[in-house]
């Protein structure tokens, strides 16, 4: 399928088809002003009840690959995954940083779902996408069959939201190798268990490649959102979103070394959605990357109970 037409964030061989068991279709469809906003999709598109995967503030679809393989490999069980690009990240077009808020990005999931038919689906949300989730929660709770909340909840830790901001919009070094190195030594602490192999795989994941070269798969004025975090003042109360899912099971993986949700606000959660469940990722921080097997098996079978 054809690129979308609109300024890319992630050089022009970003989003080329890998080879994989099931290749990600792609999709294209306007926004309510205008930008050119893009996607992915694998397995059956006829399936009953889709998989809407909504990645990190600056993350694309591209991160759910290994997620959306697993999640379609089993053909006795039918499945539709589909995942979004927000405004200003991988294949979708630039726009005003202003609009980069959870609000618009909700709006725009909302017209994607429209173009591509599903009224009703099982969520999944990596933290950006989780605060996203909240917003769809308060707009349109009939959407959601189920929900999962990758290391995203309510509460979000001030230390972890101001770590991200130190290198949103940081231009990234000439070559690969610097490129790992330097993902490697800023969260490092975050995945003290990764080969170099997996920080390559890691690196290459979430940067683009321009010629050879890792560039950025998002709008660097991204950056200019986090300039208006007062440390010193609350966040907004996420409560109200959370609570509006009382009805739809849900679940909730946390990174054991987190700083962006901690194990009291999933015993929060818990104690306010009972029945959620619980799976806690060992030796990864913000956010679980989701390529190991015990959390894969974990999410396919809070699905498979949802169905």
């Amino acid at each position: 399928m054809d690129q979308p037409d609109g300024k890319q964030g992630g050089g022009e061989q970003a989003f080329e088809e890998q080879t994989s068991a099931a290749p990600a279709r792609f999709f294209a469809y306007p926004s309510a002003d205008g930008v050119a906003l893009f996607g992915r999709e694998w397995g059956d598109p006829a399936a009953p009840l889709p998989v809407v995967l909504l990645s990190g503030l600056t993350r694309n679809s591209r991160d759910y690959e290994a997620l959306a393989q697993a999640l379609v490999a089993d053909v006795s069980h039918p499945t539709r995954v589909v995942a979004f690009d927000y405004r200003g990240r991988g294949g979708s077009g630039h726009a005003p940083y202003t609009t980069y808020t959870p609000i618009q990005e909700a709006q725009d999931i909302l017209a994607g779902l429209a173009v591509l038919g599903i009224s009703r689906a099982v969520l999944a949300g990596t933290s950006r996408g989780g605060l996203v989730m909240f917003v769809l929660a308060i707009l349109r709770p009939d959407l959601f069959a189920g929900a999962i909340f990758n290391d995203i909840g309510p509460v979000v830790e001030v230390a972890g939201i101001l770590r991200i901001g130190s290198y949103v919009g940081a231009p990234l070094r000439a070559s690969w190798p610097e490129a790992v190195a330097d993902l490697k030594a800023t969260q490092g602490f975050m995945f003290p268990a990764l080969s170099d192999a997996e920080w390559e795989r890691f690196a290459r994941q979430i940067h683009g490649d321009a010629g050879g070269k890792p560039c950025l798969s998002y709008d660097p004025a991204l950056g200019e959102a986090f300039k208006a975090i007062d440390p010193g003042k609350p966040l907004p109360d996420l409560w109200p979103g959370f609570d509006a899912l009382a009805q739809v099971p849900a679940m909730v993986v946390r990174g054991a070394l987190s700083d962006v949700l901690s194990a009291k606000t999933v015993a929060d959660m818990a104690a306010r959605h009972p029945g959620l469940v619980i799976h806690e990722v060992a030796e990864q921080g913000h956010a679980p990357l989701l390529w190991d097997a015990p959390a894969q098996q974990a999410i396919i079978a809070f699905i498979r109970s949802v169905s």
